[in-house]
């Protein structure tokens, strides 16, 4: 129901007995309006329907009352008695009851309509709800007690209406975050100090007269709950739009709790509150757009709060728990340590030859989807952690993951739906004839079983490989890797394997500009194909990734991989694809590498991306080779085919769809290559840009004609880099091409900032 201005002014004459104008003012729940007597005395009225009870109303009476002798009384306002002396007067109309209150009229302006604030006011701001809640330690009343949407205790609620979010990037954020309040808040909320509280200081609410809080209005979402929420809810809204979020919040917190001191439990989890707060905002944002609510008030904070959770994300969330902490003078969280014992105990109790990245190690202590967060407070952008396919901590890979190791985790021996739905989902993904799974916990054992079971069906020992390759760790792996066993400490080629020349056609001899580079590479197999046939052999398989990794971050020329395959089934062996690095939709043209080529393999193999960077990886093959493998001997993997895998192996497909990630991929990476080529024409020190969809390497050179390799150069650019935020690496067989190869979530904003911070580095040099 809509009041009309004629009987809202009827109704204040009849009941409270003045004569006023009144004008209608925005509400989520209630009908607020402002009214100006003749003599222009201002007031509030506000007209609530009975969706709440009598008590509630009452309640807030109660409190106001309660308040009315403290500190904080010349900060709020009234209630104005109406001619019976009660405070809440009973509307009846039509099937429905209304309750009518007034309300004295505070001066001042919104918070929101500010646009900068001094520190000072911060603080003070904080300070005026420690006082508050100060004051309120004794109050009680039993309406409070209630179940409210936007009480932050009950923010995972929020879940059920992620599904309203359409745009993948931010259902997906949001989700993340409230992951993250069930994985640190929920269990803490039980031991909590609770209160009863405003709930609702956010920056509609609070005013603002003669440069400081002159009052707070609207009790309405006033809850019993943990006393922490209400600061939380004053950080959320009070920092909007502020540049730096994180010092405005801290400011509010220091003024709060010098007037009502906070525990360390409570700003411990700051945060995360906040944080929660913004997707309770969101969802109910993106769930009244579904309903096609037309009331504005309802989309009030959505931008802004889209806009700060953009902006939490790239918060450490330690870093946040050192700051509030240190704005209460608690114990800090972050500390200068170098890392010399940590770095002692590893090298004592942990293989020697594990190497760690960049010349000033990292700690890294939580992800979030394209982000990295470590010991110091720090924030990354993830750049080639490609086994994180979906993104760090995925909501959704993660609570599947949760539930089904909550519910069973066993081997196959016995039956279970898991594997064989998975099977039926990935083989979807495939050419019919791949159609047999097999499941192992690493892509190196997934190359390994690949291996033995080509040399099972074609009788055949041989393998053909490309030099520079690398397949992995296992004994077998590391047989057919020329990276490794013609590297330092190496153990030489085995007489078995036979490297075939890298299709490399930047640095080879059929370059870019020859239309049949990638036949003349290919007969390089046909080459080691007819020795073999020469000396009474043939080859068990020919193996190579469909975009080349270690090998220098390269795409296969055109025509390559149809012309080896022929040459390979010709002479009698099998055709390996490995996907372990491409897999998935990571190079947005088609969902798998040799879709690139137009071919189809007789053994897939996959691994990283796939479970998200659990240990989880894949052999699928034909059928003739699946029966010929199975000749009595049983195959049998402990952990290969878990429920627990199967779980992570379907959510990352699902997530994968449902989120357009390989569209996403095809975009985002052609958006970044364009900006490497456009830098490329600046700095003659990037010879070559290449890549498909999130799937790119830069090639850097000293000079473009000799192609000598930019070293120390490049490691100078990922350095750089790394101080800006973003975390690189370098590949190839001269150690010369940047390979970036992020989780799938990374977006155009990322891809600019790495643009920006490269060209730094390069102008450096």
């Amino acid at each position: 129901m809509n009041f009309a201005i004629a009987t809202i002014q009827q109704l204040v004459k009849e009941h409270y007995g003045l004569d006023v104008e009144a004008k209608a003012l925005t509400g989520e729940y209630e009908f607020n309006f402002l009214l100006t007597t003749t003599g222009g005395i201002k007031y509030i009225f506000k007209v609530a329907g009975d969706e709440n009870s009598y008590d509630f109303f009452d309640a807030q009476v109660k409190i106001v009352a309660h308040l009315a002798d403290t500190g904080v009384a010349e900060k709020l306002f009234t209630y104005i008695p109406n001619k019976q002396g009660g405070y809440i007067t009973i509307y009846h109309t039509g099937n429905k009851y209304y309750y009518l209150r007034l309300l004295t009229y505070l001066e001042g302006e919104f918070w929101c309509n500010i646009p900068h604030h001094p520190d000072a006011r911060y603080t003070d701001l904080g300070n005026f709800l420690g006082n508050m809640d100060r004051a309120l330690q004794h109050f009680a009343h039993p309406a409070m007690h209630r179940y409210y949407v936007w009480d932050i205790s009950n923010a995972a609620d929020a879940n059920r209406k992620l599904h309203c979010i359409k745009d993948h990037e931010r259902r997906r954020m949001a989700g993340y975050f409230l992951l993250q309040f069930e994985t640190e808040v929920l269990p803490l909320i039980s031991t909590l100090r609770h209160a009863y509280v405003h709930h609702d200081a956010n920056d509609t609410n609070i005013l603002v007269h003669d440069n400081q809080v002159s009052g707070l209005i609207d009790f309405s979402d006033m809850v019993y709950t943990a006393l922490i929420n209400n600061l939380a809810v004053a950080c959320t809204y009070a920092v909007m739009n502020h540049t730096d979020p994180l010092y405005a919040a801290s400011l509010v917190v220091q003024g709060y709790h010098t007037a009502y001191p906070l525990t360390e439990q409570e700003v411990d989890i700051l945060y995360y509150l906040i944080a929660a707060r913004l997707c309770i905002s969101v969802t109910q944002s993106a769930w009244n757009a579904s309903i096609q609510t037309n009331n504005e008030h309802h989309f009030i904070s959505e931008k802004p709060a889209w806009d700060l959770l953009y902006k939490l994300i790239r918060i450490n969330p330690l870093k946040a728990q050192h700051s509030f902490r240190k704005a209460c003078g608690f114990q800090p969280l972050i500390n200068n340590e170098d890392y010399s014992s940590l770095l002692a105990e590893r090298a004592a109790h942990v293989g020697r030859n594990l190497s760690i990245s960049y010349r000033q190690k990292l700690k890294i202590v939580r992800g979030a989807l394209q982000y990295l967060y470590d010991d110091k407070g720090n924030t990354y952008v993830d750049c080639v952690n490609n086994p994180s396919h979906a993104g760090h901590c995925h909501p959704v890979v993660v609570k599947r993951m949760q539930k089904q190791i909550a519910t069973l985790n066993t081997n196959t021996r016995y039956l279970h739906d898991h594997i064989v739905d998975y099977a039926k989902k990935l083989t979807a993904k495939l050419p019919p004839s791949l159609s047999v799974c097999y499941f192992t916990n690493s892509g190196s054992e997934a190359n390994d079983l690949a291996i033995r079971m080509a040399r099972h069906f074609t009788g055949q020992k041989d393998i053909i490989v490309l030099d520079h390759a690398y397949h992995g760790t296992s004994t077998v792996a590391m047989e057919m890797s020329p990276y490794k066993f013609d590297s330092k400490g190496g153990f030489g080629k085995m007489p078995w394997i036979h490297k075939a020349q890298n299709p490399d056609t930047y640095r080879g001899p059929y370059k870019y500009a020859d239309a049949d580079a990638g036949k003349k590479y290919a007969a390089d197999v046909q080459r080691i194909t007819g020795e073999l046939k020469q000396a009474n052999k043939a080859p068990a398989a020919f193996i190579c990734e469909t975009l080349l990794g270690v090998g220098g971050q390269i795409p296969l020329p055109a025509n390559y991989l149809p012309e080896v395959y022929k040459h390979i089934r010709n002479a009698g062996g099998v055709c390996i694809a490995d996907e372990v690095q491409v897999g998935f939709g990571r190079i947005g043209d088609h969902f798998w590498g040799f879709e690139l080529q137009d071919v189809i393999p007789d053994i897939v193999v996959m691994g990283k991306p796939i479970g998200n960077g659990h240990p989880l990886a894949a052999v699928v093959v034909t059928n003739e080779i699946a029966d010929a493998f199975n000749n009595g001997l049983e195959y049998f993997n402990t952990f290969g085919g878990n429920p627990v895998s199967m779980a992570a192996g379907i959510a990352v497909l699902d997530v994968i769809e449902s989120e357009q990630m390989q569209q996403h991929a095809k975009d985002t990476g052609e958006y970044l290559m364009n900006g490497l080529r456009q830098l490329m024409q600046q700095y003659t020190i990037i010879g070559d840009v290449r890549g498909h969809g999130l799937f790119i390497g830069a090639e850097l050179v000293k000079d473009r004609t000799t192609l000598e390799p930019a070293i120390p150069e490049i490691d100078k650019v990922v350095e750089y880099v790394k101080s800006k935020g973003y975390l690189l690496s370098t590949d190839g067989p001269l150690h010369n091409v940047l390979k970036i190869k992020p989780p799938m979530p990374f977006n155009n904003n990322n891809a600019d900032e790495l643009l920006q911070y490269l060209g730094e580095a390069f102008s450096l040099l």
